[in-house]
């Protein structure tokens, strides 16, 4: 497996990825993503601005993440400090057919990396409270559960914030 940035030309598999995960997502209740986000322009969004990573796999792509410091205006409701430098965890997903190969624990530790190489020590991430396997994920990688909050964006959805401290 090797963790790289994106490319415009990695658009058209990461929506095939989307593709694959969005119906396994609503089979749980998952609404966090359906036929209109994540779409292409977001993706292209972070390629332009050099944030968005992808997990390859003999040649495919196998997971994706934006890897940002963009925190939403929400994050102030479970008690963060959101002018604080973080480094957070975007649109973290894993095509089904490679699951299980620890690709999520390596884009999440990418972000680490990315982190102590900014000098930031705090990571954050959001996921969806119908989300088992990412609540299960990132406690396992040391983050810790800090509230829930909905997101504007995705209104009438309730979000579980999670933080690392470096």
């Amino acid at each position: 497996m090797q963790i790289q940035k994106a490319t415009a030309q990695n658009i058209a598999q990461i929506m095939t990825l989307v593709r694959r995960v969005v119906p396994l997502m609503r089979a749980v209740g998952n609404l966090q993503w359906d036929d209109t986000y994540p779409n292409p322009e977001v993706f292209l969004r972070d390629v332009e601005k050099d944030q968005l990573w992808i997990a390859v796999i003999d040649g495919a792509v196998a997971g994706v993440a934006a890897i940002t410091q963009d925190q939403e205006p929400e994050y102030a409701n479970v008690g963060w400090d959101i002018a604080e430098p973080a480094i957070v965890v975007h649109r973290l997903a894993v095509d089904p057919e490679f699951r299980g190969r620890g690709i999520a624990e390596a884009l999440m530790r990418h972000a680490e990396e990315i982190a102590l190489s900014h000098g930031i020590s705090i990571l954050r991430v959001d996921t969806n409270t119908k989300n088992p396997a990412t609540q299960q994920l990132f406690p396992k990688l040391g983050y810790t559960l800090s509230g829930e909050t909905e997101l504007g964006f995705r209104a009438g959805l309730r979000f579980l914030c999670y933080e690392k401290r470096l």
